[in-house]
């Protein structure tokens, strides 16, 4: 358990937002003046965005102090079905009061290389440096999904860009249909802190490999500077439905 952070387990995809929405906004409103968010796509990620843009939530939410980007995206024109900004567009950041410099989507036209470039610049620009300090983390919250075969963000299995150390932004070109762009470890990894959310039974299997420590997928090797999460719903979760496991902070 060492490595695996702070568990969390929900009866249900409802509660996990609920908690995930709460600890959101004490995050950001912790943050010592601008605060910065990666935000997942998927739909677990949707009924989070959406409930920070309902009614309960959204009047506490200090919107103006936060800025917004993608962990990764398809590289498909911002208003594609299958966009991740068009879907946290629609479920929340169309719905409340951010300021449109605030949001920070992952450029998806041109040479997806190029794309990834600029991106990688835009974060270097609003950190302020070109290499990481660990003691100034990029972001304050990074949020990540899992997918069944372990995959986070758009760091898939045997892909070149799970070794890249010096990129902060990488196009993935194989491994899926259509290529994406993701945020890599090193950008990943320099966050206050970094929650999973995981909902399903059909993510059962690989969450339980990880969360015994026997799992080398992509997700299994995200070891944040901060405080590392796993957020999940009891169906994810398996068996054991009640049980709250706390590791230590990764260091």
């Amino acid at each position: 358990m060492a490595n695996v952070g702070r568990i969390e387990i929900f009866p249900d995809p409802a509660a996990l937002a609920e908690h995930t929405a709460v600890w959101m906004t004490t995050a950001a409103r912790a943050a010592d003046g601008l605060c910065r968010v990666s935000l997942s796509g998927g739909s677990t990620p949707k009924a989070l965005y959406a409930l920070l843009a309902s009614e309960r939530f959204r009047n506490g939410f200090p919107w103006p102090r936060v800025h917004w980007y993608w962990g990764d995206e398809r590289f498909v024109p911002y208003d594609h079905a299958e966009s991740n900004y068009r879907m946290t567009r629609e479920a929340m950041l169309a719905k409340v009061p951010v300021p449109p410099e605030n949001i920070h989507p992952i450029p998806t036209d041109g040479d997806p290389d190029d794309a990834a470039r600029r991106y990688e610049r835009a974060l270097q620009e609003a950190y302020g440096s070109a290499s990481f300090d660990p003691s100034r983390p990029l972001f304050d919250v990074t949020l990540l999904g899992l997918g069944t075969d372990g995959h986070t963000a758009s760091l898939l299995p045997g892909e070149p860009v799970l070794g890249e150390r010096n990129r902060w932004v990488a196009a993935v070109s194989h491994g899926r249909p259509e290529v994406r762009i993701t945020m890599t470890y090193p950008a990943i990894e320099s966050s206050r802190r970094v929650a999973f959310l995981v909902a399903g039974k059909e993510k059962a299997e690989i969450f339980d490999a990880i969360r015994a420590g026997s799992s080398r997928v992509p997700a299994a090797r995200v070891r944040p500077i901060g405080e590392l999460f796993w957020f999940v719903d009891r169906a994810a979760a398996g068996e054991q439905t009640m049980s709250h496991h706390t590791g230590p902070k990764s260091s």
